[in-house]
């Protein structure tokens, strides 16, 4: 499971109704088809965009709102890596636009159109990624006064997810040696973590989570004795 699909399903046991963006119509709809067999009683709206362009992001904002309901959520997961092995100075310009594109300015474009889409007396914004995204969603929380506004980063480690398979151009190999020796998040981690905080009384607000596999010790850094130590059939 991916780590939207996820995080949708979570807010749908919740009684939450949806607006699902993603560039992918076919996946969408199976996301959808999957959540309303489960929880026919919740709006489930998908709408194919890429983030990337601003205007079709406010296309879908401005659907959204009269189908859905008014924003109180918004949840900022999309996100690419690229290129990996290769070091950042080392990769073509394409894949650096890309990245750039998705990564900080869809999620200012979602962030800008979703905040000023019939604002209402709360809402929170998560941001399940790193440092240049906690800026930019923080800034909207400063610039809207008069508003119970929560802005709030989840900061994962390692998740065994198609956000690492195509990081690593689908190679199979690849992500395998990557995650050698230890066990990785999943997508249900961060799910449970974002009911977590979302669910948390309205006066207060959880700023950041760093959540990460425990053999993870830094970003590039891991226990790759984590499996072989913890093996539930190991003779003590």
């Amino acid at each position: 499971m991916r780590i939207g699909e996820a995080i949708a399903v979570a807010l749908e046991k919740e009684g939450v109704n949806l607006a699902l963006l993603s560039r992918s119509k076919d996946k969408l709809d199976a996301v959808r088809e999957t959540i309303v067999k489960q929880y026919p009683d919740v709006s489930v709206k998908v709408y194919p965009v890429d983030i990337q362009d601003y205007t079709l992001v406010k296309k879908a904002v401005e659907s959204a709102v009269p189908e859905v309901g008014e924003i109180d959520i918004l949840i900022n997961n999309a996100g690419l890596a690229l290129g990996a092995p290769a070091r950042f100075w080392e990769l073509p310009v394409e894949p650096i636009r890309q990245m750039n594109g998705t990564n900080v300015s869809g999620l200012m474009y979602a962030t800008y159109f979703a905040s000023n889409a019939r604002p209402s007396t709360a809402k929170s914004f998560i941001t399940p990624t790193r440092r240049a995204s906690r800026a930019s969603a923080t800034a909207c929380g400063w610039r809207r006064p008069g508003q119970n506004i929560r802005v709030m980063v989840l900061r994962p480690g390692c998740v065994a997810t198609h956000f690492h398979l195509r990081r690593v151009k689908y190679e199979q190999e690849a992500i395998d040696e990557f995650f050698y020796g230890y066990e990785p998040l999943v997508a249900e981690d961060l799910a449970d973590t974002v009911r977590f905080m979302l669910t948390r009384t309205e006066r207060t607000s959880i700023k950041a989570v760093d959540w990460v596999p425990t053999a993870q010790r830094a970003l590039t850094r891991f226990d790759r004795e984590w499996n072989e130590r913890n093996r539930s059939d190991r003779t003590m």
